[in-house]
């Protein structure tokens, strides 16, 4: 491990114990920064409406950390919108957020969307599919942000059990996403969950980063808040476990092939790649191929669409 990087680990990996509550409002009253916390969600009506309760209870009515709870819906089939407007989320359908442009499957196009009906200073990005879900991940990952001038995002670390084994979960982290960043981008191999969906940053620099538009994003959001801001400006916050719903081995296959293929968009290519993947599901005759596209398409920086801009004056 780099000397860097061992000493950022020293000084940027915190826990979510080392910021009491109390601290980070005052903190937040002293700068008068404001939170909006943001819940991508697609058919998570199981799990959507209590981690919304749970964020309302603790960090709107009990404290005033959170100003603002929005969950964009991208195209449930299920009474996911529902659910969380009925436990007090504001609720935005995807393709409603700058309709002019034909929105793309995936996460990070939701991400990136959820940067034009938001107004908070910083923003919270927590996943929909959460079981057991405690506060404890928003406070922990917006405390730097909110008592640390110099940090501009935020990741959450945790254990993430898988059937019941310890440390068994974030299989594509470990088999694509920290043997790519250990080559290519080694100041990042210090973050414990580099693909975790919870992390919170500022919108100045969310603003200015690229989204791509599907598993890719939060590996893409890494290395390329690396290159603008630097190490020193990342940080990553202990805030326990992580329980939830683990995807079967072929969907694991496409996320997996989806981050290699951002990485590579990363890296000084210049060699044509074949950006699709081909998987095989027994049938009638024998192993059957299927083959799928791997999202590749990115948004550009919200700062040069020109609604948002247009937002920024008004």
């Amino acid at each position: 491990m780099l000397e860097e990087v061992e000493r950022w680990l020293a000084t940027r990996s915190w826990s979510v114990t080392d910021r009491p509550l109390h601290q980070i409002l005052a903190a937040k009253q002293r700068t008068g920064q404001s939170v909006s916390v943001v819940l991508p969600a697609l058919n998570e009506e199981e799990t959507v409406g209590d981690i919304v309760a749970v964020i309302r209870h603790d960090l709107m009515t009990q404290v005033p950390l959170v100003d603002e709870l929005v969950v964009v819906d991208s195209g449930s089939t299920d009474r996911t919108a529902a659910v969380a407007a009925a436990a007090g989320a504001r609720v935005v359908h995807r393709d409603d957020i700058l309709p002019r442009l034909p929105a793309a499957p995936g996460k990070g196009e939701v991400l990136w969307r959820s940067l034009l009906v938001t107004g908070g200073d910083i923003l919270c990005f927590i996943d929909a599919d959460l079981r057991e879900f405690s506060s404890d991940f928003v406070s922990g990952i917006v405390g730097p942000l909110l008592t640390e001038p110099d940090v501009d995002l935020v990741k959450g670390m945790y254990d993430r059990p898988l059937a019941g084994a310890a440390g068994q979960g974030g299989r594509v982290t470990e088999l694509m996403a920290r043997p790519l960043l250990n080559m290519h981008w080694p100041q990042l191999a210090g973050f414990v969950q580099p693909l975790g969906g919870e992390y919170a940053a500022r919108r100045s620099l969310l603003e200015q980063l690229p989204f791509p538009v599907g598993y890719g994003v939060e590996l893409g959001m890494l290395v390329d808040a690396l290159h603008l801001v630097g190490l020193d400006a990342l940080a990553q916050v202990d805030v326990g476990v992580r329980k939830h719903r683990h995807q079967d081995g072929q969907a694991l296959g496409r996320m997996a092939a989806a981050i290699y293929r951002t990485a590579q968009l990363r890296l000084a290519r210049g060699h044509l790649v074949r950006p699709s993947l081909t998987q095989f599901e027994r049938g009638e005759d024998g192993f059957e191929p299927r083959t799928y596209s791997v999202d590749t398409e990115e948004r550009p920086p919200m700062v040069e669409i020109a609604e948002y801009a247009a937002r920024q004056v008004a």
